[in-house]
Order: structure tokens, then C-alpha cells, then sequence
């Protein structure tokens, strides 16, 4: 075989393609695959990140509410008669102090006239009034961290009132807890990876409560635009992101709430330590893409050899012929072709696949448990009857509604039945609503109705809507049967008329605040939650 004849073989063009292939797929594997593995390692780290900051902020919250309760229990054991006689008072102050660890920088009471009546073991600067004030007002609440003047570490004073036998506020008891340590003990004894950290941050204070980096601690957090996740989160973004931090660091960061302070705890972590195993897959394969070409080579040339040696020889068979070297004679067939096997195989995994895609396309237009519209569907139906209120001039009703007396059924009788009882419900609802209007299942226990062509006039739209807001009621007021069971369900609506001004996300966050309302007011009921309806409320009527 001469060299022309090699730079034209089948063999030498499908090895030079695969290693074409082996060159392409390394560059692609090395940028892609650190994309996919970028994502999910995002993934994956930021919900971690999200349960240990949440894990540390519900500590906190915790250890709050701890306080302010047994502060509370000192308003309530501390002698009414000591408010007249501060020394008493003072040594029943230095008592409890010395008897509560969790207040041990000091106690102090306040009298309604804003002054102090007694502290041990120092007063509290009262330039910050706020929380003064709201123990004044009969409410707990919680000041500003600020130093303790003898240790010189933050604290953080509460207030909770102390009130007569007629129940009226005549002081405020103000205990003075450290944050650190004691509040904030989880915090600084927890670490992610080697260069993670956690941090508190004050958004009233605009103050770093606490941090592992002790310089950060009472330090002022970030100037608007220094941080552009640290911005949302002191306006209420509770959530995981990338970021640039106020050292000019890119890092990956979850937030999360302590309720009863208005604090959040931040867990970061530079994106070099959270993404190394990017950088690492990239330089493996990089180092060993000449092994992959190696092997390619020396398994495909062996390979391909035995594949086509019945073709290398019939094809010198043939040109023996040519040659006259020898007579013509039907070329030698080594075995069978394989080529309609292949076409028969492929036309019954296409039925397959088809088949496969008809599912799919169906999961992904109806709710796999009650055959109902999902999600994806309901957003267009919604999109498709402001359209049509667009051209007709008419409006459009969203009734959004909630099980009521569910999740006893899943507790008591298993998920087995709760799913029973969602399709029971579902043909309910189903034989009710107008074929016009569109019935889907939102999430577990949750419902959307979309009503269209409700007419123009705005009665006309609210009547429709509380006419099948009853029926829908009453057609759960049945107990359902489950496994011979008799069980009682019930329905909260919210319901929120629309024109073709309307958008679609507001109107089904509107319906969903009303059946929130619905279900604070009584349970069983629907309220409306369109602005010139003056959120009317109603139970199910006779239909």
C-alpha cells in the first residue's frame, strides 16, 4: 500500500476525524463542562450555604426569643413595692443579674417618666429611645447594639414593661445581654471551608454585628453600590448569589433572616475556594488529552484493521480482476450487511421515542396526580383571556384557592390518601367550572380558576365570580370518602378581577393575598381582592 493510496483510505480519513473529534470534544469539555460544573456546583454550595446560614440565624432567633422571655418573667417576679425604694430595688437587680448569666452586663428599670430608678451594675445611655418607648407602650422590643463601658464589647438591651395589678405599664425592665459571647456563640464557632465565613449585619444599624473576621466586627457595612448583593439584602432579599464584596473579592453568598430583630446572617464564600473543582477538571483535562489521543489511536487503527479486512480484501479481489490476473468471478461475501438490521432497530426506537415524546408533551401541559392544567398552562390560559378582554372589552376573574383541613389527612391517613382526596376534589371542581374556564392545580393543595368573557361592567364581573366561588364551597361541603372514611374538607378562595389593563402575575398574586385573608377571616369563605369591591368578603351561598 503506497502513500497516495494510505492518504486516501477510509481508515486514515476516520482516524484524522476522530482525532478531529478527540481535539474538539477536549475544548469543548474544558469550556462546557466547567459551565455545567460551575452551575451546579452553585447549586449545590449555595443551598448549603443557605441551610447553615439559616441553621445559625434561626439560633439567633432562638436565643433572642429565650431572652426576651425570661426577661419577661423578671417583669413580672420583680416586688411593685420596689419601685418606690431604689435601693431595694437595685439590690434585687444585682441579685437577678448575678442569678441570670444571659443578662450579665446589667439590669435596669425605667420609670414612666423616662428616668432610671435603679441599675446594677450601670446605667444605660438613654439617647436611643426607641425601644424605651415601645416598653412604655406596653410592647417588647429590642434597642441598638451598643458597648458595654466596662468590658468593652457589644451588647444588645431589650425592654419589656412591668405593670400593675390594673395591667398599666409604671416601668420598663431593660436587661442588657452580650452578643458575643453568648447570642452569637454558633456563629463564631462555625467556619465553611477554609476561607468561608459568617456574618450578622444590622440593616437599622447599618452596623456588622458580628463576623469571623473579628476587624469586621462594629465596623459600618458597605456604601450603597460597593456591594451589589449586600444592597438587596439590607432592602429584604432573602436568598444566594455572586458578588463582588467590599475587598473587591468575588464570592458566592447566602442570606438569611433572624425575625425577631430584623438582623440577617450573610454565609460567604470566595468563588476561588467554591469553584476550585472547575479549575482543577480543567487543568486534568488538559494534561491528559494527549493520553486520550494515544489510546484513540492505537484502539482504532487495531480496531478498524479488523473491521475492514473483509472489504481491504474483496476490494484487492476486484482489482486482481481488473488486472486480468484473475477471471471474473462474484466478489467473496464475508457477511451479511447489516444496514437494514440497523434500519429496522432505528425505525422501532423512533416509535419508542415518539411515543416517549407524546408523554412528555402531555406531562408537561397537565398535573401528573389529577390529569388538571399546570402551572405552564395556566400562565397562558391567563395570557390568552386578557388577550381576549383586550379585544372584546370584557374582564376576567382569577379564583385562587386552598384546601382547608388538608394536611390532617396526610398526617393522620398517609399520602396514599391526601392523593386520593386531591382527585376526588379535582372531579368536583372539575364538573362545576364552565368549559370556557380553565381549572388548574398550582401546587399541593392549591387551585387556580381562570374565568374569561365575564362581560364589561365590573357587577356583572363580581357576581359571576362569587356565584362560582359558592359553588365551588359548596360542592366540598360533602364529606369526601376515603378508604370508608368520612372526611371533612373545605375551600379558602381569594378572587381578583382584571381588564385587559391587568397583568397576569398581579392578579394571581392579588387572588393569593385574598384567600390569605380569606383563611385569617374564618376558613370556608372567599374574599375578593379588587380595590373597587372593597376586598368583599362572603361565605357559600345557596346555589
Amino acid at each position: 500500500m503506497n502513500l497516495r493510496r494510505i492518504g486516501h483510505s477510509i481508515v486514515t480519513r476516520i482516524l484524522l476525524l476522530g482525532i478531529g473529534i478527540i481535539i474538539v470534544g477536549t475544548v469543548a469539555r474544558y469550556f462546557l463542562l466547567a459551565d455545567i460544573l460551575r452551575d451546579d456546583l452553585q447549586t449545590v454550595i449555595s443551598a448549603q450555604q443557605a441551610t447553615l446560614a439559616s441553621y445559625i440565624a434561626h439560633d439567633i432567633d432562638q436565643k433572642i426569643r429565650e431572652r426576651r422571655a425570661m426577661l419577661d418573667r423578671l417583669a413580672l417576679a420583680l416586688p411593685r413595692r420596689m419601685l418606690q425604694h431604689p435601693d431595694d430595688l437595685g439590690t434585687w437587680l444585682g441579685q437577678q443579674q448575678r442569678l441570670q448569666p444571659w443578662f450579665s452586663p446589667g439590669l435596669q428599670v425605667v420609670g414612666r417618666d423616662g428616668h432610671s430608678l435603679s441599675a446594677y451594675p450601670w446605667r444605660l445611655d438613654q439617647a436611643d429611645r426607641d425601644y424605651l418607648q415601645a416598653g412604655m407602650s406596653g410592647k417588647p422590643s429590642i434597642g441598638h447594639p451598643v458597648m458595654d463601658p466596662i468590658t468593652q464589647k457589644p451588647v444588645l438591651p431589650m425592654a419589656v414593661p412591668i405593670r400593675n395589678g390594673a395591667d398599666e405599664v409604671v416601668a420598663v425592665l431593660i436587661g442588657i445581654t452580650p452578643l458575643a459571647p453568648g447570642l452569637l456563640d454558633l456563629l463564631q464557632e462555625a467556619h465553611i471551608g477554609r476561607t468561608g465565613e459568617f456574618r450578622v449585619v444590622s440593616p437599622k444599624d447599618k452596623l456588622f454585628l458580628a463576623a469571623n473576621d473579628a476587624a469586621m466586627v462594629f465596623k459600618p457595612t458597605p456604601a450603597p453600590g460597593v456591594n451589589r448583593l449586600h444592597d438587596r439584602a439590607m432592602d429584604g432579599y432573602r436568598g444566594s448569589g455572586i458578588t463582588i464584596n467590599e475587598n473587591g473579592s468575588e464570592e458566592l453568598a447566602a442570606i438569611s433572616s433572624v425575625p425577631s430583630t430584623g438582623w440577617f446572617v450573610v454565609a460567604a464564600m470566595p468563588t476561588a475556594e467554591a469553584f476550585s473543582l472547575v479549575t482543577h477538571t480543567q487543568q486534568y483535562i488538559l494534561s491528559h488529552g494527549w493520553v486520550v489521543v494515544l489510546v484513540f489511536l492505537l484502539m482504532t487503527v487495531g480496531g478498524l484493521i479488523a473491521v475492514f479486512r473483509p472489504l481491504f480484501l474483496a476490494a484487492d479481489h476486484a482489482d486482481k480482476m481488473t488486472r486480468g490476473e484473475i477471471p471474473l468471478e462474484p466478489l467473496p461475501v464475508a457477511r451479511t450487511d447489516e444496514v437494514g438490521h440497523l434500519t429496522e432497530a432505528f425505525n422501532r426506537l423512533l416509535a419508542k421515542l415518539q411515543l416517549a415524546q407524546g408523554e412528555l408533551v402531555r406531562l408537561a401541559h397537565q398535573d401528573p396526580l389529577t390529569s388538571l392544567a399546570n402551572r405552564a398552562v395556566l400562565s397562558d390560559r391567563i395570557q390568552q383571556a386578557l388577550a381576549r378582554a383586550s379585544r372584546h372589552g370584557t374582564r376576567l376573574g382569577v379564583l385562587f384557592l386552598d384546601l382547608d383541613g388538608f394536611k390532617p389527612i396526610n398526617d393522620t391517613l398517609g399520602h396514599e390518601a391526601g392523593d386520593a382526596a386531591l382527585v376526588e376534589v379535582s372531579r368536583r371542581l372539575s364538573a362545576i367550572v364552565r368549559e370556557s374556564d380553565t381549572l388548574a392545580r398550582v401546587g399541593g393543595d392549591e387551585f387556580v380558576i381562570v374565568m374569561c368573557d365575564l362581560g364589561a361592567e365590573p357587577g356583572r364581573a363580581e357576581d359571576a365570580a362569587r356565584m362560582l366561588a359558592a359553588k365551588c364551597i359548596k360542592t366540598l361541603e360533602t364529606p369526601l370518602q376515603l378508604n370508608g372514611r368520612e372526611l371533612a374538607v373545605g375551600l379558602s378562595i381569594g378572587i381578583a378581577l382584571g381588564d385587559a389593563r391587568s397583568a397576569a402575575d398581579g392578579l394571581l398574586s392579588a387572588a393569593d393575598c385574598a384567600m390569605y385573608e380569606a383563611k385569617q377571616a374564618g376558613r370556608g369563605r372567599y374574599m375578593f381582592a379588587n380595590p373597587t369591591s372593597s376586598h368583599i368578603a362572603g361565605k357559600a351561598l345557596a346555589v
